[in-house]
């Protein structure tokens, strides 16, 4: 505007330029764009001849107008029928131009058209190759400005660190602080918040300190490199004394230094410091930062605070789908798969289309519900979405069908994907041990190793736990040998299912001896320990292990208590179980969930109190599912108790009508009474409804190899 000012009052015939810059326009094919020029342009002079500077602003002014790559390509094309294809003028607008529409090669074509290109043209080319990424292109650029010493200054050194922190090039960006230095530059606050932006993004903390320490003057830029460095770091506590420190300082933060302190928040999950942040935020007037209002409804959600998140949700103004998202995944991360399905409902009806974060989680709330139909409909919509190919949606539908044990479709799915990972051949062998098919597990393990994929911790857990269904204690030990070659020996996750796979074969002595070898024993390890004891009906040995892990100031959790319970009730003490269930809640403040109320009416039912397992059961805050009622139905088998037999498969047939098992154990309490007609009975019901039990199943391993044998199989006459 200042050359417009210049032509405005200095140039001799004043009153022609504005027809010759509207004849440039449309004899161009430019039409529309005369339309988009300011209004004042109808005041510049208009002489009769117009010199170079006039075809100079005049294409000056219509690419300060320009709002599209195609327009500018247009006004390229008439600079170069021009021939001012060479001025430097012009061709820095270009370049600025081109690079802001992300067109980065075409914007160096123009500057290396460029005549002797000044330290302004240079910079401009280098911060549109800092913009877009193209930050080897950018260090190559500042090599090049020294070779034709081109000196750099306060406004090149900036995006010469902003591309050194992009490719965490400590080295250059070294160098570039000693030139910053010999330059004198390190005072400059553009300069100075660049430096402290590129050791931060290079992970050098104490560097990015001692320069931001030094700052005479600093913006929020560099407050928000500085803050934003320790919170990724992780250093929550530095962060929020930093941002203290800003407020003290009047320096008002913006929303990416508040983000940047709620993510610390959320991956440390410091519910406290997250909550004042909280109130900051809606002092300070940030609500309408949708942005900002995300990260707040994640920290809830991740902490484990649905109903915070809810409140906050619930008063945005404005939401977009990762606001929805972010609720859903919520819901059902603590598994209210109910209230993740309603909001689901919801976002549709509202017009905001889920992405594939939002159908992950939807999908999570079908396999917490166990509703196969219900996820097979989301498979369809999600077809119907084009997410399908989604890396992560995949491999969720795979885990849902193995969750809701629909392994035939999970196995089609996976068969036709071309992108099979290790990740999904992970969800398959897991699948496959979940749904007590472990022969196939293994199958499918030792498919992966013929395609050469690496399998890692979770894969090699879930081969243990195929191993250990199987009592295939041979195959278990070779896979020992691999763990050791491989360096997975030294997870503590494999070595726990190493534990576990060694204890359930029947060699506990193996399975203590690496137990009491674990250089670090966490909550999971100790659990196992306890379980394995348990399992062999060493209930003595499993309280034992149990109060040594509290001795080493190991917290139990829910899974802990569980593999207690189940040590007590296979040894019967009855008393012991009786103080740990309560001890769960009144010292731990761990619920009891239904698995442990399952693992108390199996204790009860063992030692024969019947009625008392009745009464627990009619008692419990929570609703008895089949798990609980099944141990009460089999202990009135053990005891030959029919009248409360009937009571507790009444119940089962209502829960689950189409499972065989509970007739048969109702058969055989009628068996064991001598009630003959009512077991001919329970058959005919059964036939009726078309119900068949799946035969009973044993293996054996000889010779390495592990053989099945079901119930109706006959033995090969020798």
């Amino acid at each position: 505007m200042r050359h417009l000012s210049w032509v405005f009052h200095c140039c001799p015939g004043y009153n022609n330029l504005h027809f010759f810059l509207r004849e440039t326009v449309l004899r161009s094919n430019l039409k529309p764009l005369w339309k988009s020029l300011p209004c004042h342009t109808s005041a510049i002079c208009n002489s009769t001849q117009p010199d170079s500077m006039a075809n100079i602003t005049s294409y000056a002014l219509m690419l300060h107008s320009c709002t599209n790559v195609q327009t500018l390509n247009q006004i390229h094309a008439h600079i170069l029928m021009a021939g001012l294809h060479s001025n430097n003028y012009l061709g820095v607008k270009l370049v600025d131009l081109y690079a802001v529409f992300g067109n980065v090669e075409d914007a160096r074509q123009v500057f290396e058209k460029m005549y002797k290109p000044k330290t302004f043209s240079w910079t401009t080319m280098l911060r549109g190759y800092a913009r877009n990424g193209y930050f080897e292109e950018a260090i190559s650029l500042v090599g090049q400005m020294d070779l034709v010493g081109m000196q750099l200054d306060n406004f090149t050194f900036p995006f010469a660190l902003k591309a050194c922190g992009g490719l965490s090039a400590l080295q250059e960006g070294k160098q570039i602080h000693s030139r910053i230095l010999k330059a004198r530059f390190q005072l400059n606050v553009y300069v100075a918040a660049s430096l402290v932006d590129m050791y931060t993004k290079c992970s050098r903390l104490e560097d990015a300190r001692k320069v931001f320490d030094i700052m005479s003057e600093r913006d929020v830029v560099s407050w928000t490199a500085i803050i934003g460095g320790y919170a990724q770091s992780k250093c929550l506590n530095e962060a929020l004394i930093l941002f203290h420190q800003m407020q003290l300082e009047a320096m008002r933060p913006d929303s990416v230094v508040l983000i940047s302190v709620l993510s610390a928040c959320t991956q440390l999950g410091a519910l406290q410091q997250g909550k004042f942040l909280h109130n900051f935020i809606f002092k300070g007037g940030f609500e309408s930062d949708v942005s900002l209002m995300n990260s707040l409804l994640d920290m809830y959600a991740n902490c484990g605070e649905i109903g915070f998140a809810w409140k906050v949700f619930d008063k945005m103004c404005k939401r977009d789908v990762i606001s929805w998202s972010t609720m859903v995944a919520g819901y059902a991360k603590t598994g209210d798969a109910s209230n993740a399905l309603n909001l689901f409902n919801q976002m549709l009806v509202s017009d905001i289309k889920p992405n594939f974060v939002t159908m992950v989680s939807v999908l999570l709330a079908c396999i917490h519900l166990g509703f196969l139909q219900l996820g097979e409909g989301m498979h369809g919509y999600i077809i119907k979405s084009g997410l399908e190919s989604n890396v992560s949606v995949e491999t969720r539908l795979l885990d849902m069908y193995a969750k809701c044990g629909n392994m035939d479709n999970a196995y089609k799915m996976f068969s036709i994907n071309p992108r099979r990972d290790v990740v999904s051949w992970s969800v398959m062998i897991a699948g496959y041990v979940r749904n007590k098919r472990a022969h196939e597990a293994l199958k499918l393990f030792i498919q992966m190793q013929l395609v050469k994929m690496i399998p890692d911790s979770v894969t090699i857990v879930s081969v243990l736990q195929a191993c250990a269904q199987m009592g295939a204690l041979q195959q278990g030990k070779c896979l020992h040998k691999y763990i050791i070659t491989s360096g997975l020996h030294l997870d503590v996750f494999v070595e726990t299912g190493l534990i576990d796979m060694y204890g359930k074969c029947g060699s506990i002595d193996i399975a203590r001896h690496l137990f009491d070898r674990l250089s670090s024993k966490d909550v999971v390890s100790w659990s196992a320990m306890i379980a394995v004891c348990g399992i062999h009906g060493h209930g003595k040995d499993a309280l034992d292990v149990f109060t040594r892990m509290q001795q080493m100031s190991i917290q139990p959790n829910h899974a802990t208590f569980v593999s207690v319970l189940s040590a007590c009730s296979h040894a019967g003490l009855v008393d012991e179980g009786w103080h740990h269930f309560n001890s769960m809640s009144r010292d731990y403040h761990i619920t009891p969930q239904a698995e442990h109320y399952a693992c108390m009416v199996d204790l009860l039912g063992r030692a024969g109190s019947l009625e008392e397992a009745e009464d627990f059961i009619l008692k419990m805050p929570i609703e008895p599912d089949t798990n609980i009622w099944g141990a009460l139905l089999g202990a009135c088998r053990i005891h030959c108790n029919v009248a409360l037999g009937e009571r507790v498969a009444k119940r089962l047939f209502d829960l689950s009508p189409s499972n065989a098992g509970y007739y048969v154990l109702l058969s055989n309490i009628y068996a064991a009474a001598g009630r003959w007609d009512d077991v001919a009975k329970m058959r005919v019901m059964m036939r009726g409804m078309d119900l068949t039990r799946t035969p009973g199943c044993s293996s054996i391993e000889v010779d390495n190899k592990v053989h099945e044998f079901r119930m109706e199989d006959i033995a090969p006459l020798v």
